[in-house]
């Protein structure tokens, strides 16, 4: 089994930064694509980030030039870099991997336990 830890949200003043990561329980030989979503209260979940194996990113207009999403491949851990934090940026944030491959199984969809990100104005 796989499975997909977060870590790296809580509180943070208006133009703040976190860090949130998101590390896979094993080693992983390739991921088709990683994202971050987000669930603000209320709200539907909202893809924020995505990094496919090829480098190819993507970012909700909402975020682009405040968020970065990058990997390290060698620890099986994708971050995401939030700069400038705005009070809608409060959400509770999942990482989400489509497609791993561990050299013998292929695990598809799977998601981590969300973290919490808390803006103040």
């Amino acid at each position: 089994q796989v499975q997909l830890v977060e870590s790296g949200g809580g509180l943070v003043q208006t133009g703040g930064s976190l860090r949130l990561s998101c590390a896979v329980s094993r080693k992983i030989i390739s991921i088709k694509t990683m994202n971050w979503y987000r669930q603000a209260f209320g709200k539907q979940r909202e893809l924020v980030a995505a990094l496919s194996s090829t480098g190819t990113t993507y970012y909700a207009d909402s975020v682009k030039g405040r968020f970065t999403i990058s990997r390290d491949s060698a620890k099986n851990t994708v971050h995401l870099q939030m700069n400038s934090l705005k009070p809608e940026d409060t959400a509770v944030y999942y990482c989400n991997a489509d497609q791993m491959y561990d050299g013998s199984l292929l695990y598809n969809d799977y998601w981590g336990q969300g973290t919490q990100v808390t803006v103040s104005s």
